[in-house]
């Protein structure tokens, strides 16, 4: 047959894209096909193993069968759907398609014989999509017969349930190829981001350099990964933990695309962490392989089992009892300072609540009044809870009121001299065996320690905003910090019901040494003009499961507050990719330092 005697849409008025070829069946692959057929395209499905196609089969029905159980569709409807869906082993079974969606593994040599192949295979006004996130989109057009049809379509895993679908542009690409595309997506429940040619695009292009930061902090011996993992997910509101992520994702797959990350951008950050490298040759590559950073009941399961690492797996040693805590005194009269004595006097502690001024500790008091008329009116604490908590917190307008307290939490001002300058009186007032915390989230907390005549004494206890509603603790020991010290607060923050992680005494500790780095690299991908403010958030909500964007979180921490920390990671770890972006240090010089000044990233009306 010939080809080109059959009229063809011209790319300025591309055809409705009703029949789609899907190669290569995977978990990805499959999970497109079932998108595809459930919004009435037909779907051929091409897979080289005819196992991989009849699992494929096998799981669309499972899957419609699912939603036919939650009535999501009807009987009929599933029928039609799977009536709609074909396989084949062989790329000829692609002549007819409008659109080809290639999802084979991140190998470039693989995926350029694909396309190598579909060119003599399909019409000359189909259009080639690549399903990757790693390679050059821009490399595989320029190798084909027909580049201005080529483009990037990144679908997230699961297919099914990500809303986010990356449109992938080359300096090739013809617009109306785009527009057929994006049109697509739309029609399929999707949010298409248009983005340009790098590795990772804008999702996993934030995504992998995080993970890798984490990879890197496990390999270190810095903190657990059930730790790693426990302070993402409830300091930053994230759907997983870094590390459970790679082992879903794939150990090798991640390795794959830094690997092509850091060939394009010679950030370290995107060199992959060596533990990435032996856990892809050994095998251990994670959920598919049932053993990666985790290990699992099986391959390709969910269900983590123990193993050597699990703590209490091999015994967690004669660890020294904790020191006895009733009586608790908070320093400081803001925010932090109000809901962290609200943490302790809802527990049942005495909690001496003290400022510069008796004034500012009544204030801070009243704050705490608020919060809780707040909780009784939304039934989560009775009014006599209400009453008893508010009786438990003495305001003072001196650190003299903490002669009697057994814990000591500081909540001043970020500020170093600050703060040593407090533990110096705190070392002079407090009774001797009094543990004195610091709620620093940048700062040394040894040079706090050293502040004071007992340093053994002296531990991080970094709470999180808003500390009555934010369940984790960083608990941050020192090399001068006692044992019992640390059972301590570890026994503490488990009678306040937050959940304690451990930690070095090092900038950022765990939750903002991998969170602000990723800020960062957002902001840079704006400065460079690669995508916008609103898409990259569209892209990290949508894609990675975020609660907020990078930049609607910038905004709300203030850009003022981020560039400090910013500022401390670099100095700490001299590491050229944690440079502060010049964008956030001109706004912050520009005074729009976020919501606090009705402006950052964006504008808000005022209040």
């Amino acid at each position: 047959m010939d080809r080109t005697s059959t009229p063809e849409p011209s790319l300025s008025s591309p055809s409705p894209l009703r029949t789609v070829a899907v190669v290569g069946l995977g978990t990805m692959g499959t999970g497109i096909a079932e998108v595809l057929v459930r919004a009435g395209r037909e779907v051929v499905g091409i897979d080289v193993s005819e196992a991989a196609a009849a699992h494929a089969v096998r799981a669309l029905e499972t899957a419609t069968a699912r939603a036919v159980r939650r009535e999501r569709i009807t009987e009929d409807e599933r029928r039609a759907a799977l009536a709609r869906f074909r396989t084949a082993t062989d790329l000829q079974a692609a002549a007819g398609a409008d659109l080809v969606i290639e999802v084979v593994p991140e190998d470039y040599a693989l995926k350029h014989e694909v396309f190598t192949a579909l060119d003599a295979i399909v019409r000359p006004g189909t259009i080639l999509a690549t399903g990757t996130n790693a390679l050059s989109v821009t490399r595989l057009a320029a190798d084909s017969a027909r580049p201005e049809r080529v483009l990037g379509l990144h679908f997230f895993n699961p297919a099914p349930a990500m809303k986010l679908v990356e449109v992938v542009s080359s300096v090739l690409t013809a617009p109306a190829a785009v527009s057929a595309v994006t049109a697509l997506a739309r029609e399929l429940g999707k949010e298409p981001v248009a983005v340009g040619d790098r590795p990772g695009f804008v999702a996993d292009g934030l995504l992998f350099g995080y993970l890798n930061q984490a990879a890197a902090m496990y390999e270190s011996r810095y903190a657990a990964r059930e730790d790693i993992d426990a302070a993402m997910r409830l300091g930053c509101g994230l759907p997983m933990g870094p590390l459970a992520l790679l082992d879903l994702i794939g150990v090798d797959t991640a390795r794959t695309v830094l690997e092509a990350m850091y060939a394009a951008s010679h950030d370290r950050l995107h060199a992959p962490a060596s533990v990435l490298g032996q856990l892809a040759e050994a095998g251990l590559t994670g959920r598919k392989a049932g053993r990666g950073f985790y290990t699992y009941d099986g391959p390709d399961s969910a269900v983590v089992v123990p193993d050597a690492e699990t703590p209490g797996a091999g015994g967690d040693g004669a660890a020294a009892g904790p020191r006895e805590v009733r009586a608790v005194g908070v320093a400081g009269s803001g925010t932090m300072a109000s809901g962290i004595a609200e943490v302790f006097a809802k527990a049942g502690h005495r909690v001496v609540l003290a400022a510069r001024t008796q004034e500012k500790a009544e204030a801070a008091k009243a704050r705490v009044a608020k919060s809780l008329a707040r909780s009784v009116e939304k039934g989560r604490f009775t009014a006599a809870e209400r009453e008893a908590a508010l009786a438990a917190i003495e305001p003072a307008g001196s650190l003299d009121a903490f002669a009697g307290v057994d814990l000591a939490v500081e909540a001043v001002a970020e500020d170093l001299a600050v703060k040593q300058q407090l533990f110096g009186m705190l070392d002079k007032v407090c009774r001797p065996g009094a543990v004195l915390a610091t709620t620093t989230s940048s700062l040394p907390v040894v040079a706090l320690a050293r502040a004071t005549s007992r340093p053994q004494d002296v531990i991080g206890m970094h709470f999180f905003n808003p500390a009555p509603a934010m369940k984790l603790v960083e608990v941050v020991r020192t090399v001068l910090t006692a044992d019992d010290v640390h059972a301590t607060v570890r026994a503490v923050c488990a009678k306040v019901r937050k959940h304690a992680v451990d930690c070095g005494d090092r900038a950022g500790f765990i939750v903002n040494a991998l969170l602000f780095p990723y800020l960062n690299n957002a902001v840079k991908m704006v400065q460079e003009h690669y995508a916008t403010p609103d898409d990259i958030d569209a892209a990290m909500k949508l894609g990675g499961g975020y609660p907020m964007g990078p930049f609607e979180l910038l905004d709300v921490v203030g850009l003022d507050v981020s560039l400090a920390i910013e500022k401390v990671l670099h100095r700490e770890f001299r590491d050229p990719g944690l440079a502060p972006a010049p964008l956030l240090e001109h706004l912050v010089a520009a005074g729009c330092l976020g919501r606090k000044t009705g402006r950052g990233f964006r504008e808000y009306a005022k209040a």
